[in-house]
């Protein structure tokens, strides 16, 4: 319980470095890359419009119209999302389940009793110590 909301903790306010990071260091590189800003207000596409009824106020009257409205598609808040949580996972990997699983292994391998052989070769093992134990008796010419 106590390592789940460690992480938890430890998650969070690591999401405020990766965002700074991403915005600061991945996003310009992208943008010289890919000759725009990576933000949400340069990378995003019209799909449709439609009319939508706006109210502005004009001289303190209020004015209703009719305006025709695109529907974008964000595609850049997408693509700053998908390098902000790969960044994470590649850090998180790197840094924590690579090192803790190697550790794993290194404690289990000495506590691990040795390997059981395979069937054929324990009936191998065994005929043979049948053999050295008769040899020894001299029961080997009586048999």
């Amino acid at each position: 319980m106590v390592s789940l909301s460690t992480g938890v903790i430890i998650g969070s306010a690591f999401n405020n470095i990766v965002t700074a990071f991403t915005k600061g260091v991945v996003e310009p590189i992208l943008a010289i890359i890919g000759g725009s800003d990576l933000g949400t207000s340069h990378l995003k596409f019209r799909i449709w419009e439609r009319m939508t009824t706006v109210t502005e106020k004009v001289n303190g009257v209020e004015v209703k119209t009719e305006k025709l409205m695109p529907v974008l598609l964000d595609v850049g808040s997408v693509m700053g999302a998908v390098v902000g949580f790969l960044i994470t996972a590649t850090i998180v990997f790197f840094i924590i389940v690579k090192p803790t699983n190697k550790l794993l292994d290194l404690m289990l391998k000495k506590e691990q009793p040795p390997a059981a052989m395979p069937p054929d070769v324990a009936l191998l093992t065994e005929i043979r110590d049948m053999m050295q134990r008769q040899e020894e008796r001299g029961l080997k010419g009586a048999v």
